[in-house]
């Protein structure tokens, strides 16, 4: 089976490679096989995934199994932190953490750090009216889609919304800006913004995880986690050929949305599930379970939302603390508010990212700086 998986990696690899040194850009084109996939029972081939990988193996024959694993999907095994023979399971592998000082977290505290090793796949600045993110080129898909009807979105994006909608989307609205007034009124000192304030740009970044990534998420920043909504979606694959082939791929998957407030304003965190992957751990919310039996046969329902509010102000992250966990590899959307000057003069101290799509990123490298003004 992983000699199987891993032929058909490199071949398409191999094909996505050579697309881009010819400066061919991958183009949305739905096919008959993506829409095949909306009838397979991937959340039951999940569940029993996630119990295959939970069976514990004998002592003698762990080495050999993980280092099966790692050859398949070049994982690097001597940033394991334990010997092979004490990882009980494949997903107790899966989720391992690292020695210590194999990840150092950039202490530069006018930048932004990759949450977990992966490839980068799309990132920007979001200024159209209505804020949308690239899957690919020839689709894309609004972020308030992506984090929820009631995200608190910084106010500008979500008056654009506002502007080009009707009367349903102004009803949206409206829920959005109640969820902000009574989150706001939850953490009142950390939603203060002085009027002395920069101004601030809307970003984003989307970062793949491979199977043979290190799987545990981090905080990017110092911020206050204020809100936790979970979407129970469908789990289809997130490689490349689902992304050219299947519309609102990342909206229409399972996903975890962590929202809060960081020194520069706004920041949004969500955790993707796809195809045997739809266990995501939230170290900050142990009682979290995803992946679960649906008790309706629709895909519409609400997602379910929690707000944080211990002693009113949240759950504090500092810079590179463990977050939450994919039980194998997935993909990692960062919305967040940054430091810029007009459109019309950008400044030295503007954020900028430092990365370029298809990086491999390490967690704890910049994804991108500014400098104070």
């Amino acid at each position: 089976m992983l000699g199987a998986l891993h032929a058909r990696r490199l071949y398409d690899d191999k094909k996505i490679e050579e697309a881009r040194e010819k400066g061919i850009e991958l183009e949305f084109h739905p096919d008959v096989k993506a829409t095949f996939l909306s009838f397979l029972p991937l959340r039951t081939i999940s569940r029993f995934w996630g119990f295959l990988t939970s069976v514990e193996y004998p002592i003698w024959l762990r080495p050999h199994v993980y280092n099966a694993w790692a050859r398949a999907f070049h994982s690097n095994l001597e940033e394991a932190a334990l010997p092979l023979e004490e990882y009980a399971s494949l997903r107790h592998f899966f989720v391992r953490t690292l020695k210590e000082g194999c990840r150092p977290i950039d202490s530069d505290p006018c930048c932004l750090i990759s949450p977990v090793d992966g490839t980068v796949l799309r990132f920007g600045e979001l200024k159209e009216a209505g804020a949308m993110i690239e899957q690919v080129k020839g689709f894309s898909y609004s972020v308030s889609s992506l984090l929820g009807a009631k995200s608190f979105l910084p106010m500008t994006a979500c008056e654009n919304i506002q502007q080009e909608s009707g009367g349903e989307d102004k009803s949206m609205g409206d829920e959005t800006q109640k969820s902000w007034w009574r989150v706001s009124l939850a953490s009142p000192k950390v939603r203060a913004i002085s009027p002395e304030s920069p101004m601030k740009g809307l970003f984003y970044c989307v970062i793949y995880l491979k199977p043979g990534d290190y799987h545990r998420i981090h905080s990017p920043v110092d911020w206050n986690v204020l809100v936790r909504r979970h979407f129970s979606g469908r789990l289809y694959p997130l490689n490349e050929r689902a992304m050219r082939t299947i519309r609102n791929l990342y909206v229409e998957n399972e996903r975890v949305v962590l929202e809060g407030q960081w020194q520069e304003g706004y920041m949004a965190m969500a955790a993707i599930g796809a195809t045997n992957i739809g266990s995501i751990e939230l170290f900050v919310e142990r009682t979290l379970h995803t992946n679960r039996p649906r008790k309706k046969l629709l895909h519409s329902e609400p997602p379910e939302e929690r707000v944080y509010e211990p002693e009113g102000n949240g759950i504090m992250l500092k810079k590179g603390d463990e977050v939450g966990a994919f039980n194998m590899g997935s993909t990692v959307v960062l919305v967040f508010q940054a430091p810029v000057s007009s459109a019309n003069e950008r400044m030295p101290s503007d954020f900028k990212f430092c990365i370029e799509r298809g990086d491999r990123i390490r967690m704890g490298e910049a994804l991108g700086r500014w400098h104070d003004a």
